[in-house]
């Protein structure tokens, strides 16, 4: 399916003129990603996981790109996540062309395509109804899951599509092997009085990130041995799903009828210890820049920031960059977090402030002005990356992208839109 993709989507006008910091996301890159991947794991659908906003880029502008780049499936982990998706994505689809959007009903009138979602994470006693009228499928990982989607089917009137979830070796979601055969048993009631069809069965890799682990082939023989057992039940999936961005790019023997890419599909690496960005031919999407806001002189010997933790080591220049842990920027930064500015690879002096960080310049910053972009993560070549970010943090590339706060203007262009 493919949605076409407005040329920009932005925050308001006073939001980009009064806030001095800004992220800016690449639409082109999300759909030459999602081509990256899907020649990854020719055999198979992709779904594209736009969970926390989409890993903090934009959950409606990422959503759009990723189908229009060839995504056929979408992915959230919460209900109300995926409810908020859902209902962007049908008032986006209002007055879009008929070839992008139409199918055909069976009175032969056109009727709209609704991408699939699903949606993974609830707990008891959640609005189920309210999911089933927003046609999303759902996961089920235990019985009671199962009776409780069914109890929504029956008031609702309609067929939920459910996915069985089960626990390979990860050690967190899913029945484990011993009880996945419950969870069957759950289903196929469910499925004979006509509540829930099981049109998934899906697993979850721990260790795909990690060439050398024998984990991932463990889990995928546990995997298909659960698949053997859903089909002596009788139960027979449109999709089989368990690789995610490690699997889809490192694992072909993982992909199955259905690869779920997340952070690959914003061109960030899931294994930097294997390949990086570019090896893998992803295009990272987010760059986060500010105007710096202070720019002055300072003699040899100037503390700066709390605690005092950094001080001039001569006549230098410093600059404050309007980004802090209010904004998502890790605390751990302090003293390290590289910032590019005119063009110069600099980093964070001193710690960490809410709202913001200050640059030492050095001597040659007497050519920098307030109203200067400040450059924290980008492409990773002229600028740092979120890579370079996690690596200074001892974290990793999603957790930076992800906390990004909300405060910070989205503003998603699409360089390679065709007019």
């Amino acid at each position: 399916m493919s949605l076409p993709v407005p040329s920009t989507t932005a925050p308001s006008a006073a939001d980009t003129v009064t806030h001095p910091a800004r992220a800016v996301v690449d639409l082109s890159a999300i759909r030459h990603n999602l081509g990256v991947l899907a020649a990854a794991a020719p055999g198979a659908q992709v779904m594209a996981v736009v969970k926390a906003d989409a890993y903090g880029h934009g959950l409606l502008p990422v959503a759009r790109a990723a189908l229009a780049g060839g995504a056929s499936w979408l992915g959230v982990a919460q209900l109300a996540e995926a409810l908020e998706l859902r209902a962007g994505l049908d008032a986006a689809s209002t007055g879009t062309s008929a070839a992008a959007l139409a199918g055909t009903a069976a009175d032969g009138t056109a009727a709209a395509v609704r991408p699939r979602i699903l949606t993974w994470l609830f707990a008891p006693g959640a609005p189920l109804g309210r999911a089933l009228e927003a046609d999303l499928d759902l996961s089920a990982s235990a019985p009671w899951a199962v009776e409780e989607i069914a109890a929504a089917a029956r008031a609702t009137g309609r067929t939920a599509r459910v996915h069985l979830k089960v626990d390979t070796g990860m050690g967190r979601g899913g029945a484990r092997p011993e009880a996945f055969g419950d969870l069957l048993d759950a289903a196929s009631r469910a499925r004979a009085e006509g509540t829930v069809d099981v049109v998934g069965i899906w697993s979850h890799l721990a260790c795909a990130d990690e060439p050398d682990s024998p984990v991932t082939a463990q889990q995928t023989a546990v995997f298909a041995a659960a698949l053997e057992q859903a089909e002596r039940a009788g139960v027979r999936p449109e999709v089989r799903h368990l690789a995610a961005s490690s699997g889809t790019l490192f694992h072909p023997s993982t992909h199955f009828d259905l690869v779920r890419p997340g952070i690959a599909v914003y061109g960030l690496t899931p294994a930097p210890g294997i390949a990086g960005s570019a090896q893998l031919g992803l295009r990272p999407a987010m760059r986060l820049e500010a105007r710096l806001t202070v720019v002055k002189p300072a003699p040899a010997g100037t503390p700066l920031s709390y605690g005092h933790t950094a001080r001039t080591t001569t006549d230098t220049y410093i600059a404050v960059v309007p980004l802090g842990y209010g904004d998502g920027v890790p605390r751990a930064a302090s003293d390290r977090g590289p910032v590019t500015v005119a063009g110069r690879r600099l980093h964070v002096a001193g710690r960490v402030c809410m709202d913001q960080v200050v640059v030492d310049l050095g001597p040659r910053g007497a050519g920098v002005r307030e109203g200067d972009v400040a450059v924290l993560f980008g492409d990773g070549a002229a600028e740092p990356s979120a890579d370079d970010w996690a690596e200074a943090c001892g974290t990793i590339n999603y957790e930076i992208v992800t906390r990004l706060g909300a405060r910070v203007p989205r503003v998603h262009v699409d360089p390679e839109a065709r007019p």
